[in-house]
């Protein structure tokens, strides 16, 4: 049996395909008579129209794009989460649209405007190019980022320098002054935050006088594993540091772990603390710093609702701070011994 379109009720109500159309749509430029009709033979053909006609007949997709990098990293998850918690409740649908390549990157910020895929973005964790804010700009397509930073651009982000900063000197107050940070490849574009946590690290040691030793630095790809290599690479130097700053939490059960395996114990060998504060963190113990991870894709998602319903010319900004979470994995280091 042929699904009934649109044009069998336009025939069998005997008028235009335009006037379904417009009672379909509630417009007011149909008499009662014609609208009776129109409604009488939908009835009778038990005709149900297309959502996605109905609203691209409307202009709107009633849809919400989410660009996000690696949507199984946990922090990401839990952006996630507070997206879809406000998101579900409204008249939007969320698409979801994964990034693991720069050309995957450029290729949606390029086309999803374009093609006028979603009413509205949300970059989660990716810092778009000028001329991809041109893109969004030309296209009309309000676009707030999450965790991320462009000045045209309206953005919920934590403060990560601040957090960065937060967790270093946290370790110099232990009595550290030998500390390693590992994280993601400091050009990852995928990854602004992980610049802003360094630069963070940097001035705890500058402000406390203690001189950036580059041999301290390690950097790879995000990973549990990765994370492990360049803690054994750090632990095996002839001078190696008494504590370690991992970038993320994930990262720092890496650090963990490649402690154990060089007979170290955390932390009365060697002190670790980690970013983000993630259900692992809690679980383990981590000394970790806190950032606001479910309530950041929350207040994302509600400032581009807000900003599709009333647009503002000035870019928006809602800096989250972060906070210390002391548990397990830090000790105090005292005249060289713990």
């Amino acid at each position: 049996m042929s699904k009934t379109t649109i044009r069998d009720v336009a025939k069998r109500a005997g008028v235009g395909v335009g006037t379904v159309s417009r009672v379909l749509n509630n417009s007011p430029a149909v008499s009662e008579t014609t609208r009776g009709k129109v409604q009488s033979a939908i009835e009778a053909l038990n005709f149900s129209p297309s959502l996605a006609a109905r609203r691209l007949s409307r202009g709107k997709t009633m849809a919400i794009g989410v660009i996000v990098p690696f949507f199984t990293n946990p922090s990401v998850v839990r952006r996630l989460q507070g997206i879809v918690s406000v998101l579900s409740v409204s008249k939007y649908d969320l698409v979801l649209f994964d990034i693991e390549k720069v050309n995957q990157r450029d290729s949606f910020l390029r086309t999803i405007p374009q093609r006028k895929m979603a009413d509205g973005l949300l970059l989660v964790s990716l810092t778009p190019t000028d001329a991809d804010v041109e893109q969004f700009s030309l296209a009309n397509v309000p676009t707030v980022l999450v965790d991320a930073y462009h000045p045209a651009l309206n953005h919920v982000r934590v403060d990560n320098i601040a957090g960065g900063y937060q967790a270093t000197k946290y370790l110099i107050e232990l009595g550290h002054h030998k500390i390693g940070y590992i994280s993601d490849y400091l050009d990852d574009p995928f990854n602004s935050p992980v610049r802003d946590r360094f630069t963070g690290y940097k001035q705890a040691l500058a402000e406390a006088g203690i001189e950036f030793r580059a041999e301290y630095h390690c950097e790879d790809r995000h990973g549990r594993f990765q994370a492990q290599q360049m803690t054994h690479n750090l632990l095996t130097l002839p001078d190696p540091p008494t504590a370690i700053f991992a970038y993320s939490d994930t990262q720092a059960i890496g650090v963990i772990e490649a402690a154990q395996e060089l007979g170290l114990s955390v932390p009365d060998d060697l002190s670790v603390i980690g970013f983000d504060n993630i259900e692992a963190a809690e679980y383990l113990h981590i000394t970790t710093i806190r950032q606001a991870l479910f309530e950041s894709g929350v207040q994302g998602a509600e400032l581009l609702l807000s900003l599709m319903q009333t647009p503002t010319s000035e870019p928006q900004e809602i800096l989250l701070p972060t906070e210390l979470i002391a548990r397990h994995t830090t000790t105090q280091y005292i005249n060289g011994t713990f």
